[in-house]
């Protein structure tokens, strides 16, 4: 009997499917060892060596394993083959007695028989140079957790922590934040026309781009008194053709899905956060059960940073655009694209459906509607990627009007190509036919008024991006970076889902950047990624590269604790009295950020927000308990109303953020914004627990037109019925 390794209980069932009655196929359920969660369990004086543990909850599989490898002939590793999988081979190996130089390992892209298959007559051992890239990882991690977090903790607030690349991405989201609020937006307008061809026929719309021969820029007309001329003369002007200028253009397809551009992808179109885009992936390539069929995988590993594409699927990819759309659209050659990333080692090919004749339509009825999105996006992407360019037509006509010039421009699709499967084109902004020395009629003319907008807060999309573009993370380390910054309170996510800093991010950040500045490097942080990299090829020692980073980060921080104290960091004189007692009331910095506190603690307890009274304005509502006026205060989740006479009464009541949508159960309460135990925002009846009505997804207020149920907000595009047994979405 051979026994048949892998970490999850899903993909084990799966293997299962294509290996006979010789194999016996467990799961891991993870990582079997870990460094100790009580103490550092790294040994810097020794070659940072690691002292392993095995979990108190891991210990029943550990024992279920190693029964099953006594009765076996041979043991197959096959985790998956990334760095964090090659770690639990290595580990399993460990824990099982097995030589890794002499282990056997496989690993594939896809859990399809084929590739299990290959992999099973072509296995390797257990390679440990990425063993020791994934261990420089872990223990480099653990280094500045273990060491900087407490520094924290005794230097500013208990609670806080701070993490190799979670801090990195924390400056990112400080800094765009503070442009946000530095930003003063400026005054614009712009002037459209509506014109139509003689005749009345074939409207367009042209806007204003020169005046008397020089071009606009966009700022050009900065008020309501510049515009008002302008549109008399326009009222009043001949319009007429000057110019056609027509063109061909292609549109290629984009290279098919790494686990980055899948990302930014999922969130952009549907929503998702970076964790819940790689926990459908994760589910899709594991397998899903289809009827008649079995547990099948339906794409290929989803943890890469590769777009390159194997031959079979391209093969099968081309027989089914010809089948599917015809001869035309496929391209005269292959497409092949080219890996941006310099190692790509997370694996070697991109995410890709493992048979394009899953069509999603025909998997969808066994996906929950989530795992239908996510496929569909990846099959769409894949397909596309092989298929002919999109042939368009652009046109653009610059009209006279006196002194002035307008321009109008529109497209249109000559031939769809990739387009076909891609799913995302249309017609619009269509110009009818203009010839140069027409005559226009003007129907009507738009001013509008703008403002400059700052760069917007990132969204996971946009801050996975960012972190890719400066070389920090790889394609396994882009969720747990974004969850781990929102579990630790540095980060909240506002109604956009976009990402914004609490307070005590920019606090925690203005500190590593003062005293612990390559901590939060860009540069540095990306050099770091790159001898890991170099680790994983061989061309680098783990111990050097830990040894490198730790001498100079454990000197900096010992030089740090003596120099700095905790009241240097955490409080600054404010001049302003305590009104219970006299004395200076200072600023200080607690766990969920900076208060004002009484310098004569602890005979005196008084404490409030910063900026005093103004910022707690007192309600017409009254305590329950003591009958003074309430106030508005901020916490950790948000907005409260607490006593004025804090602290010698300590009642508190939550407000309540109305939708201004009432209640379709009861009718009479409103659908307010509530928060979970566990702090996940949802919508709920104002008159609970009288009425239980609750919703995940924000209520617009529209009443959904096939079954009368609420509309809520899907994502930044879509609105859906509240009603799981209605299709409609908009």
């Amino acid at each position: 009997m051979k026994l048949l390794i892998v970490e999850s209980p899903t993909k084990a069932k799966t293997i299962s499917r294509f290996l006979g009655s010789g194999f016996n196929v467990q799961s891991s359920f993870g990582h079997l060892r870990d460094l100790p969660k009580s103490k550092m369990g790294v040994d810097v004086e020794n070659n940072f060596a690691p002292s392993y543990v095995i979990p108190a909850d891991k210990r029943k599989q550990v024992t279920i394993l190693k029964k099953e490898a006594e009765k076996s002939d041979e043991i197959y590793y096959a985790t998956d083959e990334d760095r964090e999988g090659e770690a639990i081979a290595w580990h399993l190996a460990q824990i099982l007695g097995d030589d890794p130089a002499k282990s056997k390992r496989i690993t594939f892209h896809e859990i399809t028989e084929s590739a299990l298959k290959e992999a099973l007559e072509n296995p390797h051992h257990i390679d440990m140079n990425m063993v020791d890239a994934q261990q420089a990882r872990r223990i480099l991690d653990r280094l500045v957790g273990y060491e900087l977090s407490p520094f924290l903790w005794r230097k500013v607030a208990k609670g806080l922590s701070a993490g190799r690349v979670q801090s990195v991405a924390v400056r990112l989201i400080v800094e765009r934040e503070r442009e946000i609020l530095a930003f003063k937006p400026e005054e614009y307008w712009t002037i459209e026309a509506m014109l139509a061809k003689i005749g009345g026929k074939g409207d367009f719309t042209a806007r204003l781009n020169r005046i008397d021969g020089k071009t606009l820029n966009k700022l050009a007309l900065k008020n309501k008194d510049q515009v008002l001329p302008i549109l008399k003369d326009l009222r009043s002007a001949d319009y007429l053709i000057n110019d056609v200028i027509k063109k061909e253009i292609k549109r290629n397809p984009l290279p098919p899905y790494t686990t980055s551009t899948l990302q930014q992808d999922a969130n952009r179109r549907h929503g998702f956060s970076a964790k819940q885009t790689m926990m459908l992936a994760q589910q899709l390539y594991e397998g899903v059960e289809l009827s008649g069929r079995g547990q099948v995988g339906l794409i290929t590993y989803m943890r890469t940073d590769s777009v390159n594409l194997a031959e079979k699927f391209i093969g099968q990819a081309k027989d089914f655009i010809q089948s599917e759309f015809g001869k035309e659209y496929l391209p005269p050659t292959t497409r092949r694209f080219k890996t941006k990333s310099k190692l790509a080692q997370e694996a070697h090919e991109a995410i890709r459906p493992t048979d394009p004749a899953n069509r999603p339509n025909d998997v969808k009825k066994f996906l929950n509607a989530n795992q239908y999105r996510l496929y569909d996006l990846i099959w769409r992407r894949s397909l596309a990627s092989q298929m002919e360019s999109a042939h368009l037509s652009q046109t653009t006509a610059d009209i006279s009007a006196g002194r002035f010039e307008l321009r109008a421009t529109g497209s249109v699709i000559d031939f769809p190509g990739f387009l076909k499967a891609y799913g995302e084109y249309s017609e619009t902004n269509i110009l009818p036919p203009l010839e140069k020395g027409e005559k226009l009629n003007l129907k009507e003319l738009l001013d509008k008024q703008h403002f400059t907008e700052p760069a917007a807060r990132y969204s996971d999309a946009t801050l996975v991006k960012a972190l890719e573009e400066y070389g920090i993370g790889r394609p396994s380390t882009y969720a747990p970076t974004i969850a781990t910054i929102i579990e630790r309170n540095y980060v909240t996510r506002d109604e956009k889902k976009r990402l914004a800093p609490t307070e005590m991010a920019f606090i925690v950040n203005d500190i590593l950047c003062e005293h612990f500045p390559q901590i939060v490097d860009f540069k540095f942080t990306a050099e770091m990624e790159e001898n890991l990299d170099g680790i994983a090829e061989g061309k680098k020692g783990w111990t050097p590269v830990l040894k490198e980073f730790y001498v100079p980060f454990h000197k900096n921080l010992l030089e740090k604790e003596k120099e700095l104290t905790k009241k240097e960091l955490t409080e600054e004189p404010t001049g302003e009295a305590c009104e219970k007692c006299g004395k200076p009331m200072i600023k200080k910095i607690g766990r969920f950020g900076a208060f004002l506190a009484c310098s004569g603690f602890p005979e005196c307890r008084n404490t409030k927000p910063i900026g005093g009274e103004s910022e707690i304005p007192a309600t017409d509502e009254k305590c329950e308990q003591c009958g003074a006026p309430l106030v508005t205060k901020h916490g950790r989740f948000g907005a409260f109303l607490a006593c004025s006479r804090y602290p010698d009464c300590k009642y508190i009541k939550k407000t309540q953020k109305s939708t201004g949508v009432k209640c379709p159960s009861c009718k009479e309460g409103d659908i307010i914004s509530r928060r979970s135990k566990r702090g996940k925002i949802f919508y709920g009846c104002s008159r609970y627990p009288k009425c239980d009505f609750a919703l995940w997804q924000r209520p617009t207020g529209e009443i959904c037109p096939k079954c009368s149920s609420l509309i809520v907000q899907k994502n930044q595009k879509q609105v859906a019925c509240s009603n799981k047994d209605c299709d409609f979405i908009k």
